[in-house]
């Protein structure tokens, strides 16, 4: 890696006498630096009027950005007191950071705050009028990282991810080969929401998914010691930031606005438009709002792992065991919308687990016979078992294997009869079992009293349950197994409609 920094400090007074002075301190703070890193070298110094200008090169461990805020403060400290000057202004004119990749890009590629330039396997960051603030964030750092990922990435765009079957169940006759969604329509079980991607679910199709949540407690969480907690819908930036989701999928999000202020007068131009047009004047609305600085429940986790953060967990206490069943999942599918089982408003119940590898291995174990006893005694369905790529490792450019072990995630999907052949179609994932290991405990910095901490989770979709089941059981509670029904052996009345 070379990085090669051409910079400036403005003082506040002429140094022009003192130039042999300050020449002699910055030999000496180089001679410093090369007891850390021998590569790096202060070059090219000038003295003019008030403004002293050199270059910084490195090809080691130690960033010239880095010894040129040092090389500030050790003059404003020994000029300041001896001569009364400091350094008021830095200025960076030009920075160039070239390293070596993996791999030659595809494409050329663009990042914020610099160019970037490519010769095979070299690439070359060019960054021009870079201010002090920006060398404090160690925004060059990420910078390089960000470019090595870009690159990375395009080896695996257009790639499915990674997926290796690992258990399949025994083939069932379909007892029907309808859309469960298109049929609960027609039965007016379902309302197609007031907004894209959202349901109004009636007496009938309500059973059916509070039938799904309490077999889920009964049979998965109060079996297996979790409790229930209950968390916030909005989620604040910051805590994307530390899981990842804020740059995994922002595309995804629903963001929250506040009111800028409750003043009655300030609103009282967008009151006057409403009540006299009957319309929402979105122009005049957005001068009355504050910028998002969060969203909308996208997985009940985030809150869960923030609720630990900076906290020591006692031994009696672990494996920590708790779910929420509260927040509405929202996300943002586009055109990807597909009946109830691909919306952008969902219910789920997100059980989070924390604990030792070894507690944390155990619990899958017993989660799965959970699962299976629920999927195969209770809803008699066809299904697999799949290991697939985590989304964390997606959004990376990684593509998982065989090899995680350990970590990784789990999905359980289902045969859809309408879509098709069982061996052709696309099957619907309606479960997902995952161990994460130490990436969220490290985000939210959350310790046990002696052992190494792991953590996990498990979306359970009430709607995506429901898809699969009625997919291949139909809508008649006649054809549901007994399993099932012992839950749920008939459905409310409902309304009719004229």
């Amino acid at each position: 890696m070379i990085f090669d920094l051409k910079s400036s400090f403005t003082f506040s007074n002429d140094i022009s006498s003192i130039s042999k002075e300050l020449q002699d301190s910055i030999k000496s703070f180089n001679s410093k630096i090369h007891q850390k890193d021998k590569t790096v070298e202060i070059k090219d110094i000038k003295i003019k009027k008030n403004i002293l200008y050199f270059g910084i090169i490195s090809e080691g461990i130690f960033r010239p950005h880095n010894a040129l805020l040092q090389l500030k403060n050790e003059i404003s400290k020994e000029f300041g007191k001896k001569h009364h000057v400091g350094v008021r202004e830095i200025k960076i004119t030009g920075y160039n950071i070239s390293f070596e990749l993996e791999k030659k890009p595809l494409k050329d590629i663009t990042i914020p705050f610099a160019d970037v330039k490519f010769k095979d396997k070299i690439a070359t960051i060019i960054l021009k009028e870079v201010d002090e603030e920006f060398l404090q964030r160690n925004y060059i750092d990420r910078m390089i990282n960000r470019v090595s990922e870009k690159v990375e990435s395009q080896y695996y765009e257009g790639k499915g991810e990674f997926w290796k079957a690992i258990w399949e169940s025994a083939e069932k006759k379909p007892l029907w080969n309808k859309d469960p969604t298109e049929e609960m329509v027609k039965n007016k079980w379902l309302e197609q929401g007031p907004t894209k991607g959202k349901w109004f679910y009636r007496a009938q199709a309500t059973a059916i998914l509070k039938t799904m949540e309490k077999i889920a407690i009964e049979e998965v969480l109060k079996p297996l010691g979790f409790q229930e907690v209950i968390e916030s819908h909005i989620v604040p930036f910051d805590i994307w930031l530390k899981t990842g989701h804020m740059e995994g999928m922002p595309g995804e999000f629903y963001y929250v606005c506040e009111p800028a202020t409750r003043d009655t007068q300030a609103w009282e131009r967008f009151v006057d438009l409403t009540k006299i047009t009957k319309e929402v004047h979105i122009d005049e609305l957005m001068n009355n709002l504050s910028p998002p600085k969060a969203g909308i429940c996208y997985a009940q986790c985030p809150i869960i792992y923030w609720s630990f953060k900076g906290k020591t967990i006692s031994e009696k206490s672990l494996p920590v065991l708790v779910y929420d069943k509260t927040a509405i999942s929202n996300r943002y599918e586009s055109g990807g919308r597909h009946g109830i089982e691909r919306v952008d408003e969902f219910h789920r119940i997100e059980p989070v687990y924390i604990g030792t590898r070894e507690q944390l291995l155990k619990l899958r174990e017993n989660l799965l016979d959970c699962y299976k006893h629920i999927f195969n005694d209770i809803f008699d369905l066809e299904w697999r078992i799949a290991w697939v790529t985590p989304w964390y490792m997606q959004q990376a450019g990684k593509i998982g294997d065989e090899s995680t072990q350990d970590t990784g995630t789990i999905d359980f999907e289902a045969y859809m009869p309408y879509r098709g052949d069982r061996k052709t179609s696309e099957w619907l994932e309606f479960q997902n079992l995952s161990i994460l290991g130490d990436k969220y405990i490290k985000a939210f910095n959350i310790k046990a009293q002696k052992n190494e901490l792991w953590s996990g989770c498990s979306g359970i979709g009430l709607e995506r349950w429901t898809a699969a089941f009625l997919a291949q059981k139909s809508l008649d509670p006649n054809n549901w197994p007994e399993g099932f029904r012992k839950y749920l052996d008939k459905l409310p009345v409902g309304i009719e409609f004229l």
